[in-house]
């Protein structure tokens, strides 16, 4: 590999050894399929599978070539899932490849039925977008419907990825979904609950009354306090708080923190305490304790941030503290 290989991002490596395979596989686009066929059996890692759907993806999409590819990707996907790879049949052929994906939906082999749903998740991490399913996703609907009671976890987790994707676009629809499918059994019952997670996390009323959380009214936060309200870059955050009830009733507990962002505005990010019942007058101490040292994923600002708790997604008590640099 030249120099850049270390300046290249992940599907930026696999792309380059994909144009490099092409230089020596035969032109021949269904000769170059054949060599690759036998290779892929031996393949043990997903990561080293997935050279083999990116090339059906650069190599395989002209018109004379659909049939080989859409087998091609269809064998592959149990080596290395053929997500990313799909995309663009779907943007170039859209009509044409969700029958296909469809079809798939139904297929015996839980590696492919994965693949129609993920495949065509209008927000898939690292994939292209799917910008026409982000503004209208009907044409996802009728693969979701045929998985939602799939047997395997892995494509039921798929799935309720994919209605997270669309809650996040299309709420009012995901909600409707949410009531006529929640219920119907423990499989379906899973990915309601798992593909409605951001509705959850937003407070959706209508989505937390179909688990089971109602009004907070009844519920009550006491002796609220923070282990210090000043703590350095790296340091845990702790917190304890007592919650009782007025009536039995089930309680989905969060804390909500106000982050600086570089801007110095703030930003709140929600994260999960518990989700139990209390029963009548009960009372229970939570304490918990939130790390604030730099991710890879989040960096801190220094400023004045707040934390505060939710209860059945209403915001019940908030308090400030600094966090230094």
């Amino acid at each position: 590999m030249d120099e850049s290989w270390d300046e290249l991002a992940l599907k930026a490596r696999v792309r380059k050894i994909t144009m490099t395979l092409g230089k020596y596989l035969p032109a021949d686009y269904r000769e170059a399929l054949a060599i690759l066929d036998q290779a892929v059996s031996s393949c043990t890692s997903g990561f080293f599978g997935i050279l083999f759907p990116d090339f059906v993806e650069v190599y395989g999409q002209d018109e004379e070539n659909w049939d080989l590819s859409i087998a091609a990707l269809e064998r592959y996907t149990p080596y290395s899932s053929s997500e990313f790879a799909v995309r663009p049949f779907i943007i170039n052929h859209e009509e044409r490849m969700m029958e296909q994906m469809y079809l798939w939906s139904r297929h015996e082999n839980e590696h492919v039925r994965r693949l129609a749903s993920e495949g065509c998740r209008p927000s898939l991490p690292w994939g292209q977008a799917l910008v026409r399913f982000k503004k209208d996703p009907a044409p996802i609907l009728p693969i979701l419907q045929q998985l939602k009671a799939d047997p395997s976890p892995y494509v039921r987790k798929s799935v309720a990825n994919n209605l997270n994707d669309i809650s996040k676009t299309h709420p009012d629809l995901v909600v409707k979904m949410a009531k006529e499918w929640y219920g119907e059994n423990e499989f379906t019952d899973w990915i309601v609950k798992h593909g409605c997670r951001t509705l959850l996390k937003n407070g959706n009323c209508e989505v937390l009354a179909i688990f089971g959380y109602h009004n907070a009214d009844c519920i009550h936060v006491s002796s609220f306090q923070l282990g210090k309200t000043s703590i350095s870059l790296g340091e845990d955050l702790t917190f304890s708080f007592y919650i009782s009830s007025d009536e039995a009733t089930k309680v989905r507990l969060e804390y909500g923190i106000d982050y600086v962002k570089a801007n110095g505005k703030r930003n709140r990010k929600i994260f999960q305490i518990s989700e139990t019942s209390l029963n009548e007058n009960e009372k229970k101490f939570y304490e918990k304790k939130h790390s604030f040292a730099d991710l890879s994923t989040r960096k801190h600002y220094a400023g004045i941030h707040s934390i505060a708790l939710i209860v059945n997604g209403a915001e019940q008590q908030k308090m400030e503290f600094e966090l230094t640099i």
